[in-house]
């Protein structure tokens, strides 16, 4: 027989698209529902009378089975789990918390156990004063709108504008999960607290030139009142990322720089004018005095010396008069004809003075030529 011809009883009828499955689909469920095991009544069949009612037991009988044939495969196919690097998974049993798992494949009770994964490596943050718009490599932020989260007081009573940003991670699923309902607004809350409390301490002049030392102390704070909180997170960074004056007052806060670095300028050259003048002249005061001293000292010697000189001399002399005067004056002498030019003997015997020509010096005449000699 060809293959395209039919057999004399004829050809089942096959849908022909995925709506004509669907329809005949519906239909067998109703059919099914209504009792109707064996399809629609055929020609020359006997039709139910239709004051006979349907047989609804059979039918809520096959729609039970269905329904716990379903909640059979979803119980199976719920009861194991895998939890992935980095997460962690809560396991509640009737709503109270009973173990914590790790990576890997797990076990639970289907309809008993409710599991919840928490991230607990990737790094949350929340951001102060901007929002990041872009993030990439040309990050791109926005500040627009922000700026009563950023806006502070000094403790001197300035306006300063302070975008910082808090980096936190989960440390205790448990806690984060069921101690604190939206971790996120606490965490912002708590950071916006400290970080004005701190900023609202100190000088202006203080806040700009120590903003590490500031987001340190912020971030110590920050954890102690996450811990209070038993929010179960661990705070990474608290970073002070831009501290600026408003944009009102920016041009009376450059002229009060300059007239500060003015300032600072002229202290600078007046110390360092003092740190010449000052040490100079208290060592000429010292020099002075020391030899102040040191010609005390001499004056002082150079008498005793001579005191105990004219002792030992007195005492010679109280011994031996005359050969002591006649050394005396032999002495005084030796020390004084060396100084004088002209040199007369007198003699009692003689009237006439006997002058005496000093060999020792010269008489200032130039020498003679060999020849004339």
């Amino acid at each position: 027989m060809p293959m395209n011809e039919q057999p004399p009883w004829g050809q089942k009828k096959k849908p022909s698209g995925p709506e004509d499955f669907l329809a005949v689909l519906i239909q067998k469920i109703r059919d099914a529902f209504a009792g109707n095991e064996d399809g629609p009544a055929k020609p020359g069949q006997g039709q139910q009378p239709p004051d006979q009612p349907t047989n609804f037991l059979a039918g809520g009988g096959k729609l039970l089975a269905v329904v716990v044939a379903v909640i059979l495969l979803q119980g199976a196919f719920s009861c194991f789990f895998t939890i992935k690097p980095g997460e962690v998974g809560v396991i509640l049993r009737f709503g109270q918390y009973t173990r914590t798992t790790h990576p890997g494949l797990h076990f639970k009770i289907p309809y008993i156990e409710e599991l919840t994964k928490v991230d607990v490596e990737s790094v949350r943050k929340e951001e102060f004063g901007f929002r990041t718009r872009t993030p990439g490599v040309s990050t791109t932020f926005d500040r627009k709108g922000f700026d009563m989260e950023s806006l502070m007081l000094t403790g001197d009573k300035d306006v300063i504008e302070v975008a910082w940003i808090v980096q936190y991670k989960v440390s205790d699923p448990v806690s984060y999960l069921f101690k604190v309902r939206d971790v996120s607004q606490a965490v912002r809350d708590a950071s916006e607290t400290v970080t004005r409390r701190i900023v609202g301490n100190m000088d202006f002049d203080y806040v700009l030139g120590n903003r590490e030392i500031l987001a340190g102390h912020a971030k110590r704070e920050l954890q102690g009142q996450m811990d209070r909180l038993q929010c179960g997170v661990s705070i990474v960074t608290l970073q002070l990322l831009d501290i600026n004056p408003p944009e009102q007052v920016k041009p009376a806060f450059n002229e009060v720089n300059e007239a500060d670095q003015d300032m600072k300028r002229l202290v600078n050259e007046a110390e360092e004018q003092y740190n010449k003048v000052i040490p100079k002249a208290r060592g000429s005061a010292k020099q002075i005095v020391e030899e102040a001293h040191g010609y005390a000292a001499e004056r002082v010697n150079r008498a005793i010396g001579e005191t105990n000189r004219f002792k030992a001399i007195l005492k010679e002399y109280q011994g031996a008069e005359e050969v002591t005067r006649q050394r005396m004056y032999l002495e005084a002498m030796e020390d004084i004809l060396p100084q004088v030019d002209h040199v007369y003997v007198m003699d009692r015997s003689q009237h006439n003075i006997l002058p005496l020509f000093d060999l020792t010096k010269k008489s200032g005449q130039t020498p003679l030529p060999a020849s004339a000699q």
